[in-house]
Order: C-alpha cells, then sequence, then structure tokens
C-alpha cells in the first residue's frame, strides 16, 4: 500500500503490524475527531477484525501514534 504514513513505535505496543495499521487507516469505517489534535480512525485489518488507529497531524505525513483491536465505545 502506498499510503503516506508514519507509524510511531507507541502504535506497535499492543502488536499490530505495519501492514494492518496501513489497512486500517486507508479503509476507514468511522472516524471520531477526539481533543489534543488526535484523530481515531475505526477500521478493518486484512483479515476484517476492526481495529481504532490513532493519529496525529504531522510533516510530512500523518503519524500513527496508537493501534489496537477496537474497543466497544468506538463500536457503538
Amino acid at each position: 500500500m502506498g499510503v503516506d504514513l508514519i507509524i510511531a513505535e507507541s502504535a506497535r505496543k499492543h502488536g499490530v503490524s505495519d501492514e494492518d495499521i496501513r489497512h486500517a487507516y486507508a479503509n476507514p469505517i468511522r472516524v471520531f475527531e477526539l481533543d489534543e489534535g488526535l484523530t481515531m480512525i475505526i477500521g478493518p485489518n486484512r483479515a476484517a477484525i476492526i481495529y481504532e488507529i490513532g493519529v496525529v497531524d504531522g510533516v510530512p505525513a500523518p503519524v500513527v501514534v496508537h493501534a489496537m483491536k477496537a474497543r466497544d465505545k468506538f463500536l457503538r
């Protein structure tokens, strides 16, 4: 996938692969604008498991700072 995206080490904390992060980011189901400039993107990984991907604006590309299986509060 050619999505321009920077993946911070903090996004790997829950063991989500870079490929699954990029897939969920590129295929959003819902998007939540949260506090302090954090955007939470809800989307499927390559196996259609729904993930939450936390993104902040960065230069030269958005920075993923959080990635894990989606919690119930984002699936309602």
